[in-house]
């Protein structure tokens, strides 16, 4: 495979440049050398899609396309093609479909994991408060996962925590150990500064999504005082370096409006971010705030708009919940995506503290294994309505019978919050959406 990438990456250099040369007319070119990559015809329709858009200059997809071409640095560029697009999608997608045939059980497309629990912030309703903030992955055990991980064809490596900047220069340094996969990491942005977004400048293959919960009043609101100008000044510095980045926004009920509003969205395109990441509030931990939890309104809402601003903005936007009905229902429990957090807890997913598994007793594949992961495999999708993929927000009656018949244990060291108390909390708010769901499903296949 190394020496594929590096074919490939040789190549994805050449055609950013020339790209540049005349976007207009060479960005369906290139789009067409893409589709050749794929040779299951996996992403067929989305090359299908695409192919009007490159061809219309007016189109937001195009525009962003230009604008990253002509203002990202080239290395950033160059790894964004070769490990991204082409490594972790196109070319590593068959050798993972293969594996899931052969181990009869799903091979996810990405990992998620936490270098350390300790984080500089204390915000209102973070999904990883109840860790014990002591634990963490050393690197050599990041590095395993990692190796271990592309054996099994996945290369995309996203890191959250606590906040993974802590451990910078690890994460740095496997970065460029692995120059053939790509990593993401959340981060609250306060530890941005001009010599880390050099180093993600010359790597090219690290971005980060920054934490922001709307404006000065509602970021500072959730993350602290002054929380909001700092992570401003870090989408400034990595914006004058190239590199790209985007930001991340978990809406509830005091912000949702803001955080939906084109203004927001303008605002966050205006400072370079080239995708945006909204999540919704769930209530973890037996001191979770339900007040914070959005309404039924609120989330009909940012469903709206968000599908809006995609034939408006020229910036990738994701709704985690709310675009269940792309990827099938939910993706977590290693369909998709996996989470390890810093105690090696193998979870199915970053708002489902539950494991029957951990990664520094056993191999990558067996966690993949383990009775808490086949027992999602065999229940999903969770719902026909894909707009409500969630079995805790959503089906909170299948995820607690999930983790009854697995035996899974509570990996929330502070609280040890047992799943029976956990899933009462979203009874009544998976009622209510429920019936907006499904006026909204109904609306959708009626198109």
């Amino acid at each position: 495979m190394a020496m594929a990438w590096n074919l490939l990456s040789k190549f994805a250099m050449k055609k950013i440049m020339y790209i540049r040369e005349d976007p207009s007319k060479r960005l369906p070119e290139v789009i067409e050398w893409a589709r050749r990559f794929d040779l299951t015809g996996r992403y067929a329709k989305a090359f299908d899609m695409l192919d009007p858009f490159v061809k219309d200059e007016r189109n937001n997809w195009n525009r962003m396309a230009r604008s990253l071409i002509s203002e990202l640095d080239p290395i950033c560029l160059n790894k964004l093609v070769a490990n991204l697009a082409v490594n972790s999608f196109l070319a590593s997608a068959p050798k993972r479909e293969r594996l899931t045939k052969r181990e009869s059980h799903n091979i996810p497309w990405a990992i998620l994991m936490d270098p350390t629990a300790s984080c500089n912030l204390r915000c209102i309703g973070c999904w990883a408060s109840e860790y014990r903030k002591t634990d963490g992955l050393d690197e050599a055990l990041l590095d395993r996962i990692i190796c271990e991980g592309k054996n099994l064809g996945i290369y995309m490596y996203i890191y959250s925590g606590g906040e993974p900047l802590i451990r910078k220069d690890d994460i740095l340094r496997l970065a460029e150990r692995h120059q053939d996969c790509y990593f993401l990491a959340f981060s609250n942005g306060t530890l941005v500064d001009e010599r880390f977004a050099e180093e993600c400048r010359r790597l090219g293959n690290f971005t980060l999504a920054l934490s922001v919960e709307g404006f000065e009043a509602e970021t500072d609101l959730r993350r602290g005082k002054g929380t909001y100008r700092k992570v401003i000044d870090a989408m400034d510095i990595l914006k004058s370096h190239g590199v790209p980045f985007g930001f991340s926004t978990c809406y509830h009920r005091h912000n949702t409006e803001v955080v939906g509003s084109s203004d927001y969205v303008d605002f966050m395109v205006e400072k370079g971010c080239r995708f945006g990441w909204y999540f919704t509030y769930m209530p973890l931990g037996h001191d979770a705030d339900l007040t914070f939890l959005a309404t039924p309104d609120q989330r009909e809402y940012m469903y709206r708009k968000v599908r809006e601003y995609r034939n408006s903005k020229p910036i990738f936007l994701l709704d985690f919940w709310n675009d269940g009905e792309y990827v099938n229902g939910c993706i977590a429990g290693g369909r998709n995506y996996l989470h390890i957090n810093a105690a090696g807890d193998v979870e199915p997913c970053a708002f489902i503290h539950y494991s029957t598994a951990n990664i520094k007793e056993m191999s990558l594949l067996d966690t993949i294994k383990q009775p808490l992961f086949m027992e999602y495999a065999a229940g999903q999708p969770f719902n026909e309505n894909h707009l409500r993929p969630c079995p805790l927000l959503d089906n909170p009656e299948k995820l607690r019978d999930m983790v009854l018949r697995s035996k899974a244990k509570s990996t929330q060291l502070l609280d040890e919050e047992d799943v029976v108390s956990l899933t009462a909390k979203c009874e009544d708010v998976s009622i209510a959406w429920a019936a907006r769901a499904d006026k909204l499903w109904n609306e959708r296949k009626h198109g």
